[in-house]
């Protein structure tokens, strides 16, 4: 990477971004999440070398809904490794993160861990080997943030039951097919709840350093996954992170990335740095309208993506 001042950097996208209309909407079909104040916009940008460069709003904690996915399987991938992948894909969907055609035609197996379904399976998968899988997965989230202050939004959690029909129709067609091991009501109540999670950008872009490092944690020196899991794990995000925009994110920004219906998304460069964008609005496909905008903007500036 060449000498980039990531301040200067940050002044001149906000500078780009002031005169262009957010066309976004917010997520509107969980309640709580209509209540935030849409026009929020913060980036926080953790740089392996070269340390925290952030502005706006970058430290108002959020829900980070699908951002969180990446949590889970990481959890899961721990617990069981390749063995994973017997029930769930890794493959892009092409469709609507809820489908349930696609997952008709395909036997109740998920495209891949980050649509609807896949996260639901992965759920279903710490349901099994977790001695208290809410208290778990939140503790596991503490670790690789390495901030004990983060917590689930119950009223997030409770509004997002109060709009689970789709849900409970994907989980049902998967236990139809045999890939739902435990109880319904117990895997959606901890899916739930894993998408209700609240971080702001700072903690967010440290939550992802253990990928940008090969599954190190940088703080402990402790291996969160080793090099071939964290390889699998960007490729998933690279791949399948936007729904099903995973290629124009590609195309235009060139990271790895997940992004999430609370407006937040977090990309990373492998060996260099992550970056936490949220801006509430969404685009037609779910992600954040200015948050792509920022990345775009990010990567061109600094003439540097993965490709």
């Amino acid at each position: 990477m060449k000498d980039i001042n990531f301040k200067t950097v940050f002044n001149d996208i906000f500078i780009e971004l002031q005169p262009l209309e957010n066309k976004g909407v917010a997520a509107s079909y969980i309640p709580e999440l209509a209540k935030i104040e849409p026009d929020k916009l913060g980036i926080h940008l953790v740089h392996i070398d070269k340390g925290n460069f952030y502005q706006g709003d970058s430290q108002e904690r959020f829900s980070i809904q699908s951002i969180s996915k990446v949590f889970s399987l990481t959890l899961a991938m721990r617990i069981l490794g390749g063995e994973l992948w017997s029930r769930v894909g890794v493959e892009p969907s092409g469709t609507a993160f809820n489908s349930l055609i696609q997952l008709e035609v395909e036997n109740g197996i998920p495209r891949n861990p980050f649509i609807n379904a896949g996260a639901i399976v992965i759920c279903d998968v710490l349901m099994s080997y977790l001695d208290d899988p809410k208290a778990d997965l939140l503790n596991f989230v503490r670790k690789i943030a390495n901030n004990q202050s983060l917590q689930y939004n119950e009223k997030v959690a409770e509004s997002e039951k109060l709009t689970s029909d789709r849900n409970k129709a994907l989980i049902y067609l998967m236990r139809d097919f045999g890939n739902i091991h435990n109880d319904v009501d117990e895997v959606l109540d901890l899916y739930f709840y894993l998408c209700s999670i609240e971080m702001n950008c700072c903690e967010l872009a440290h939550s992802f350093m253990f990928l940008v490092s090969g599954g190190v944690d940088l703080t402990t020196g402790e291996m969160i996954v080793n090099p071939s899991q964290a390889k699998r794990i960007n490729a998933v995000m690279q791949l399948c992170g936007f729904y099903d925009e995973a290629g124009e994110f590609a195309f235009k920004v060139g990271l790895p990335g997940k992004s999430g219906v609370g407006g937040g998304i977090v990309a990373l460069h492998p060996g260099k740095y992550a970056v936490a964008v949220w801006s509430p609005r969404l685009n037609k496909k779910g992600n954040s309208y200015m948050g792509m905008k920022v990345l775009e903007l990010l990567t061109t500036k600094m003439e540097d993506s993965i490709f």
